[in-house]
């Protein structure tokens, strides 16, 4: 009987030894998926085709491109505040009648999305590219809707530009870009004023009532012959041009008005226009599409084996 006793111990011992095996190797099946097999959860990303690679070295110059352009602008815009000193005055001129304003807010934002492009594509970053994409996408609807909105108001297109070269003319000698403008306007166009020569009145130093040299008098750059001797500019070419008859004044000034001919002249420039917006919506297109296939290769972490 004790010897059959410890025959049914030691016929137990291998089941109990075989239990435990069991439970170890369930217990080593429990552990952690990433202690398995660390590259289930930590893939090595890919190499990049040829082609992808050539994309993101495309769109990393596509951006450099208009970084600098966006820097040169913005640099030009301060510059002509500065030299104004619109910057250390009492108040900043409105925007509607300093153009350096316009140049430092386009070029600001020009800049900080083609650096967003550069460091997204740089960096294979997705919160960099997708914003890029949204800026992209949002200055063209932007432009759409602008477009759109000049298209509907084309018929106003004449009276907005009477208000434009009003305020222009009213701010002659205010403003030194004002001032380029409309001179190299009435040159290029021969016109003078608004309507005629004689909207030069309003200006309140040109006006009649007005004290010093230039009283009665319109800008050099609407006289027939600007220059003396062909060579010297003539900056007293158009003194008491407006005391004189509308004939005795056409043999120095132009007599007609710039609306008509710059609203003629735009008229004209429609085809280049259309092309000129046509070029900007492909360049930005071309940047969202480089923008997107770079999404499209940064795959998200335990996506990829």
């Amino acid at each position: 009987a004790r010897l059959s006793m410890q025959a049914s111990r030691l016929v137990e011992l291998p089941y109990s030894s075989s239990d435990d095996d069991d439970s170890s190797l369930a217990g080593d099946t429990d552990l952690p998926a990433a202690e398995q097999d660390p590259g289930v959860w930590c893939p090595v990303p890919p190499k990049l085709g040829t082609f992808s690679q050539c994309v993101r070295c495309l769109a990393f110059l596509w951006n450099l491109l208009f970084l600098l352009l966006g820097l040169l602008a913005l640099a030009v815009g301060v510059w002509g505040l500065l030299a104004k000193r619109s910057l250390g005055g009492e108040r900043l001129a409105p925007l509607g009648s300093d153009p350096m304003l316009l140049f430092v807010l386009v070029g600001l934002g020009a800049s900080t999305v083609s650096l967003a492009g550069c460091l997204g594509a740089l960096r294979s970053s997705p919160c960099l590219l997708r914003f890029f994409v949204g800026a992209v996408l949002a200055f063209a609807g932007l432009e759409v809707l602008g477009g759109l909105l000049l298209l509907a108001a084309r018929h106003r297109l004449r009276d907005a530009l009477r208000d434009a070269l009003l305020l222009c003319l009213l701010r002659y000698q205010e403003e030194p870009d004002l001032r380029f403008l409309v001179d190299e306007v009435q040159r290029s166009l021969q016109c003078c004023g608004l309507g005629s020569y004689r909207d030069w009145e309003t200006n309140p130093y040109f006006n009649c009532s007005a004290p010093g040299a230039q009283a009665c008098s319109v800008p050099d750059s609407c006289c027939l012959d600007p220059w003396q001797n062909g060579t010297v500019a003539n900056t007293q070419c158009a003194f008491g041009a407006l005391r004189l008859g509308d004939v005795a004044a056409g043999t120095v000034v132009h007599l007609g008005g710039c609306v008509a001919q710059l609203s003629a002249w735009l008229h004209g420039q429609v085809g280049g226009i259309v092309a000129g917006a046509a070029v900007l919506v492909l360049v930005e297109a071309a940047g969202v599409l480089m923008a997107l296939k770079m999404l499209g290769d940064i795959a998200p972490v335990g996506v990829r084996d």
